[in-house]
């Protein structure tokens, strides 16, 4: 089966150039100018055609925790905002501590989910033997929660860390949070404000200081042990040095991303949202946000996620201690990114970069982030210039909110191919294909 996407504004390769794109079944057969008889035409108009998103840090809540949402649910508003593939967090319940738990995990998605699929395995104080059995060309990595969990998931002791950094061998994800000085913290507070703590007293709890503590201390770990590490969700200034090493992305060893809500969002707005934009960790001040912004751009951090973690609305009414912190953002990174375009923040083309083209090349994810001959034909349509504003009405995420509520953007998603298949056209799902497990060149 073959479609022809016609008359695009192509984005690849830090290029933008017109032209015509095939595909033939799953891949993309070619790209130029040229007259083929397809079974679909398409006219994109002068729209631009972007790779799929690649989107590392989500947690679509299955199992386990599927009032909140689930691998189909959220999948469906990650192709609405032209995320084709996704890696999900083993916070679970259960937590995804086994190989059993993992495949599990994998089955789900392969019958649900309507985007590509990974799943991080996860560390616990007990199941090293477990991770080890990891098959690193099937799964994207092992995630390790230094800091914002409880019980099992959170690893702090220096002995198990150690043994994890020395002896795996894939790509370790960390969340980076010192977990000494944020209970600290949360003394102090609570003895001034009870359990009714002001929301935006939440980075001065979850600190800087607890940010660079704990992220200081990975990439100490990373660097005696020769470990491939990422860092998840870099959120303040003083993080950046950490990551400063100037060569190209396949060379790194050591890598960092950072999250939409850090890149738009400052300690301003916790005034007006309040717990809309509780995330851990914490959104922090304008000189942190610009600092991540230009970070971005000099190649010190490497790629933008969403670290998408939807809740219920009645769940984030809750008071500080029982506010549970993320929220749902995978339906408009996408859109948010571009509207920072529009701001002449970023272009176009560091987008991509940053959203589609570094993801793959950070995981070494087999033939996909790129618009390239041969590659799966994971595609997004997006008119820059088609006003649109956020509503209950067209939320896809299961939890029905989000912190963009009320906001025009001025860049629309079209239409999204996953694996050369149109699944979401014009705010609608078009087709419910399922998604394939990524795969990883080692």
């Amino acid at each position: 089966m073959k479609t022809l996407i016609t008359n695009a504004k192509i984005v690849n390769d830090g290029k933008v150039f017109d032209g015509d794109v095939l595909i033939n079944d799953n891949r993309i057969e070619k790209i130029g100018t040229f007259s083929f008889h397809a079974k679909e035409t398409i006219d994109a108009k002068g729209q631009y055609l972007l790779p799929g998103v690649i989107d590392d840090q989500v947690h679509f809540r299955e199992p386990g925790l599927t009032h909140k949402g689930n691998i189909f649910s959220e999948s469906r508003a990650a192709v609405a905002g032209g995320i084709t593939s996704f890696m999900d967090m083993p916070n679970t319940l259960p937590p995804t501590f086994t190989q059993e738990l993992l495949e599990e995990k994998y089955n789900i998605a392969s019958r649900n989910s309507i985007a590509n699929y990974s799943f991080f395995i996860g560390a616990s104080g007990t199941n090293e033997a477990e991770v080890m059995k990891t098959n690193l060309s099937q799964v994207c990595g092992l995630k390790i929660f230094m800091g914002s969990s409880t019980g099992q998931l959170l690893v702090d002791d220096e002995r198990v860390l150690e043994r994890f950094f020395s002896k795996f061998q894939g790509l370790i994800a960390t969340h980076c949070e010192d977990e000494s000085i944020i209970q600290n913290n949360l003394v102090n507070f609570r003895l001034t404000y009870g359990e009714d703590i002001p929301m935006d007293y939440h980075p001065l709890i979850r600190s800087a200081e607890a940010c660079y503590k704990s992220s200081s201390y990975a990439v100490g770990l990373a660097k005696k042990f020769g470990t491939r590490l990422h860092v998840l969700h870099i959120s303040t200034a003083r993080e950046v040095p950490l990551f400063s090493e100037n060569i190209e992305l396949k060379k790194k060893k050591i890598t960092s991303e950072a999250c939409l809500h850090h890149l738009w969002f400052t300690d301003s707005d916790y005034a007006q949202l309040g717990s809309k934009i509780k995330w851990n960790p914490a959104i922090k001040t304008k000189n942190d946000r610009e600092a991540l912004i230009k970070a971005l751009k000099e190649g010190h951090i490497d790629i933008v996620a969403s670290d998408h973690a939807p809740h219920t609305w009645a769940e984030k009414q809750k008071l500080y201690f029982n506010c549970p912190s993320g929220g749902p953002l995978v339906q408009h990174s996408l859109t948010s990114m571009l509207e920072l375009c529009h701001r002449g923040i970023f272009t176009i083309e560091e987008v991509v970069e940053k959203m589609c083209h570094n993801p793959a090349i950070l995981f070494n994810i087999v033939d996909r982030g790129y618009i390239r001959e041969g590659f799966f034909a994971d595609l997004v349509l997006v008119d820059m210039d088609d006003k649109w504003m956020v509503g209950r009405e067209n939320i896809m995420s299961a939890c029905g909110w989000s912190p963009f509520e009320g906001m025009t953007f001025r860049s629309k998603i079209k239409a999204t191919f996953v694996s050369g298949r149109q699944v979401y056209k014009d705010g609608q799902i078009v087709d419910n294909s399922r998604g394939q497990r990524l795969q990883f060149k080692q």
